[in-house]
């Protein structure tokens, strides 16, 4: 079972790390080949919306982009880990997400044959409010990208109240329930798909 965990935040060793570790940790207990791809760390322009992507499903761009088409398709489970910056996903995650438009151009516009939606995709997300609508906009947006690379939208951790680094430590329950989302995945239990209503919480 491939996995591709993407973490989307600026910040190492945050409560999205943290969370995206604990899932890594019951995926390669049960078995399951992680990478991991730390955004922070790889150069991705924002999408120039030039629709090159229209003609041939490729982007011209020429990043750390280009990669990670592939490794999104090859994947059994893709996971993205991401902090809430202003009710959304932040920069970093986005930047890529915008950018699989080349993979959404394939599968609607060319019609290419694309990897099965037995995959799944799973949101890890930490915000530091209380807020009634703290992830509203992160679950459409993954909802979205999940369905741009034709995975199954099939799981989801949203934390909220976690700030401070390390915040995360002191809700032990929620990092047992993330390795047991990895562990159960790797060992091919199906999850979802998730439906979300308009204003999902």
């Amino acid at each position: 079972m491939k996995f591709l965990a993407i973490w989307g935040s600026p910040r190492r060793g945050g409560n999205s790390e943290l969370l995206l570790n604990a899932f890594i940790k019951g995926a390669q207990e049960a078995g399951g080949e992680v990478e991991r791809i730390a955004l922070r760390e790889q150069k991705i322009s924002p999408c120039q919306e030039i629709y090159h992507c229209f003609k041939d499903g490729t982007c011209p761009i020429k990043d750390d982009m280009l990669p990670l088409y592939d490794k999104l398709l090859a994947a059994d489970v893709v996971v993205l880990a991401t902090p809430i910056f202003f009710y959304s996903v932040s920069a970093q995650a986005k930047a890529l997400i915008d950018r699989t438009q080349a993979l959404w151009a394939r599968r609607y516009v060319i019609k290419q044959d694309f990897p099965g939606p037995e995959r799944q995709g799973v949101l890890l997300a930490v915000g530091a409010t209380q807020g009634k609508l703290l992830f509203v906009s992160a679950r459409l947006v993954a909802k979205y990208f999940f369905d741009a690379i034709n995975v199954s939208y099939a799981a989801e951790i949203l934390v909220r109240g976690v700030d401070e680094k390390e915040a995360i430590l002191q809700q032990p329950e929620v990092l047992t329930a993330a390795t047991d989302l990895g562990r159960g995945l790797a060992q091919g239990e199906k999850f979802g798909p998730i439906k979300l209503s308009p204003l999902a919480v």
